[in-house]
């Protein structure tokens, strides 16, 4: 019976490993609410280890890189989505950097702070469309000062023009 359910445990591991990568604690979660027991599930997430199918080093960075670039997520919220896959906080450091080093958290905000403004008819943000863009980049997970900070360079640039 064991080894039917280890099989049964890699299997089901394997079709989940498929569909996007997962971190050690997340693959550990559903298997354990897929019912199998405890000694097959370490077994299983032993043998995933051994194959280099699982490493949650690896993951975090995958995870963060495509939060930060694809996604214009703020660190706050990358931070929050790998604690809660299980991520070790020194991975998510790791992570986070290695993301970062590609697309900063400013320049993210930037791009998102454009996009808004291209969306827009008038010239100039009102207060009412500040506010509203302020909590969707908080609602993203960015910093609020830096958020100001980037909406007051923003009013600036559009009154000032381009060229200052």
């Amino acid at each position: 019976m064991k080894v039917l359910d280890l099989a049964a445990a890699l299997q089901k591991a394997y079709r989940l490993l498929s569909l996007r990568p997962h971190s050690e604690k997340e693959l550990e979660k559903k298997l354990r609410e897929k019912g199998f027991p405890a000694v097959v599930i370490k077994e299983a997430l032993e043998k995933l280890h051994d194959l280099k199918y699982l490493n949650d080093a690896s993951f975090a960075v995958q995870w963060a890189r495509n939060l930060a670039i694809n996604k214009l997520w703020g660190n706050r919220k990358i931070i929050a989505s790998l604690q809660e896959k299980g991520v070790q906080a020194r991975l998510i450091d790791d992570a986070i950097a290695s993301a970062r080093y590609e697309l900063s958290e400013e320049e993210a905000l930037a791009v998102l702070v454009k996009k808004r403004a291209a969306k827009k008819k008038t010239a100039a943000f009102d207060i009412k469309e500040k506010q509203r863009i302020f909590q969707s980049l908080m609602g993203r997970g960015f910093p609020p000062g830096t958020i100001l900070n980037k909406l007051g360079k923003a009013a600036e640039e559009e009154f000032n023009g381009e060229d200052g």
